[in-house]
């Protein structure tokens, strides 16, 4: 097995139980018994690998977010897997989503036992690779848009969260204010305040636990924060 049998090493815990579990079935338990012999870590920990999982699941539900799925959508999913974490990871990721898209996923279901387990800066991470993922054709569909901020409501991510994480792929006006969850007529110490706090909420330490390769992955919030904060300090003159 390769890099994506190191997020299951890493541990699966809740997702073996629930529509996750029972969505993945005997092929969870391939991986598993291959990688991992003897040791099925039952953890409340959000781990790589339930991480790595519950990403996969959800890709699947965008992917067939407009009822059918195409060979250059799986083109555009493996070429982001490979560039957020390599060739070997994504062999085996893809083996995994190829069998999930043939199932029907029970979103609403799946995203509940994602946001009762799962602590709530990993739950924003999901939301950003679900973005990255749906624009990896450098365009985005409405369908998938759509079924995105489904998904952050059921995964109980705030309406300002998800619009920050959307302005950062999809530019709206005034789009660097939206980033930093605020309005254009937001003050200059408003402003130093909400960056201070985005900054914070999206360092890629707050994921850390998920592993290194995730931890790199991360690293693209915190720049687009870092991007917006620096064009309004250009706009409005800020030291």
């Amino acid at each position: 097995m390769g890099g994506f049998a190191k997020w299951i090493g890493g541990g699966l815990g809740w997702v073996f139980g629930g529509p996750i579990g029972g969505l993945l079935g005997f092929l969870m338990g391939a991986f598993v018994d291959e990688t991992t012999p003897g040791q099925k870590q039952i953890s409340s920990e959000t781990t790589p690998g339930a991480f790595g999982v519950s990403l996969l699941v959800l890709v699947a539900a965008v992917m067939k977010a407009d009822k059918k799925v195409l060979k250059s959508e799986l083109e555009y999913v493996k070429k982001f897997f490979i560039q957020q974490f390599g060739a070997e990871s994504t062999r085996e990721a893809m083996i995994l989503l190829r069998d999930i898209l043939k199932q029907d996923i029970p979103l609403k279901d799946v995203c509940r036992q994602i946001a009762k387990n799962m602590d709530y800066h990993s739950r924003i991470h999901l939301i950003h690779f679900l973005f990255g993922i749906a624009g990896a054709d450098e365009k985005f569909e409405i369908n998938e848009v759509e079924i995105i901020h489904r998904i952050a409501g059921y995964l109980n991510i705030s309406e300002r969260d998800y619009n920050s994480l959307k302005n950062m792929f999809i530019p709206e006006t005034d789009s660097a204010y939206k980033i930093l969850e605020l309005s254009p007529d937001a003050s200059d110490e408003e402003i130093k305040k909400a960056y201070r706090k985005m900054a914070f909420k999206y360092h890629p330490d707050r994921v850390a636990h998920l592993g290194e390769d995730f931890r790199k992955a991360a690293d693209e919030k915190f720049k687009k924060v870092n991007e917006a904060y620096e064009k309004i300090k250009k706009e409005r003159n800020i030291n």
